[in-house]
């Protein structure tokens, strides 16, 4: 069984309810189709009811919620919590509200706060900063997260890498260039994402342009750093590095490279040194590579929120729903 179809069977043990607020979206619709028949997930769409009746032509949502944020009768208590949330920061309870009805997103994290939902999906027609926010203002960090990350379930066919061809690259969708704390703080949410979703051991490859000192740069050394970071406050973490990616992910390069590393040839997370790099690395992968990417999905949020890439299929939502359904589950757990 392939890593989504696995995530799928387990997301229908438990049945959570993911919120979709991109009804003007009809990649949304057709995901949600999909959704419901396979019953991977309970659906709520956020939008009027006349954009919703447009955008969902010929497809059969009628298993799913939707909730009018102008007729909805929480609405109100929506507002006057996010409006207590944010007032410290200056806002009034105008603005509140003028969020509220007029992002969808923010009113999604509010379904969430309340408890009303379970988690967020979207990002199909919005900027990862226009998902994210919200979820930071709203939703916020688990405790004892150091930094809320950004990563993808990058699944390459006939790879005899990775985990059967499956890896999580990070961060490759939210931290533009992480100091060496927070490479290792990423490191280490990374592997805990990797062992939840795909179920084996993480082994984390820390990537440069350099492998054990083949090249002196400071960028090197932020990666270097980041390891030793790693060995003294995470060392429960497999991880290794500097590596080049090639040292990373073949046995033979390995041996010449980084001889005696346990990591060098056996990585299955991918850790870039900045998010030019990783956004880069997963876009190639999939695009050249023919790879199924899920994400970017978020690590250190107290509820699930995920995000997509713009340029997304409707069956990269349902994939991430499923996920999302999956993440949800392992919150009741802890």
């Amino acid at each position: 069984m392939g890593f989504i179809d696995n995530i799928k069977e387990r997301a229908k043990k438990d049945i959570k309810t993911i919120v979709l607020p991109e009804s003007m979206d009809r990649r949304t619709f057709e995901a949600a189709e999909i959704i419901l028949k396979e019953k991977i997930a309970n659906l709520i769409i956020i939008g009027t009811e006349d954009v919703i009746a447009e955008n969902s032509k010929g497809l059969d949502i009628s298993g799913a919620r939707i909730v009018n944020p102008y007729t909805f009768s929480k609405t109100p208590d929506y507002i006057e919590v996010f409006y207590e949330l944010r007032k410290s920061k200056g806002m009034t309870p105008e603005q509140a509200k003028d969020l509220l009805m007029n992002d969808f997103m923010y009113y999604a994290c509010m379904m969430v706060k309340f408890g009303d939902a379970d988690g967020v999906v979207s990002g199909a027609c919005h900027s990862t900063a226009s998902t994210l926010k919200p979820s930071l203002q709203i939703i916020k960090t688990k405790p004892g997260t150091k930094l809320v990350s950004g990563f993808f379930v990058v699944c390459v066919p006939d790879c005899e890498y990775g985990a059967d061809g499956t890896f999580v690259f990070a961060d490759a969708g939210l931290n533009q260039n992480p100091n060496p704390e927070e490479l290792a703080a990423i490191t280490e949410s990374s592997a805990k994402s990797f062992e939840m979703l795909v179920g084996e051991k993480p082994i984390c490859a820390l990537l440069s342009h350099s492998t054990k000192g083949s090249a002196k740069h400071p960028d090197v050394t932020k990666v270097t750093d980041a390891v030793e970071i790693l060995k003294k406050n995470y060392p429960h973490v497999t991880a290794d590095g500097e590596l080049q990616l090639d040292a990373a992910l073949v046995p033979e390069v390995a041996k010449l490279k980084a001889p005696g590393s346990t990591v060098a040839g056996n990585a299955n997370v991918l850790i870039f040194p900045d998010l030019d790099a990783g956004n880069i690395g997963y876009k190639l992968v999939q695009r050249l590579g023919k790879a199924e990417a899920y994400g970017p999905l978020t690590q250190g949020m107290a509820k699930p929120i995920n995000d997509l890439s713009r340029g997304c299929s409707s069956s990269d939502i349902v994939g991430v729903v499923a996920i999302t359904a999956v993440q949800a589950q392992q919150r009741k757990l802890v």
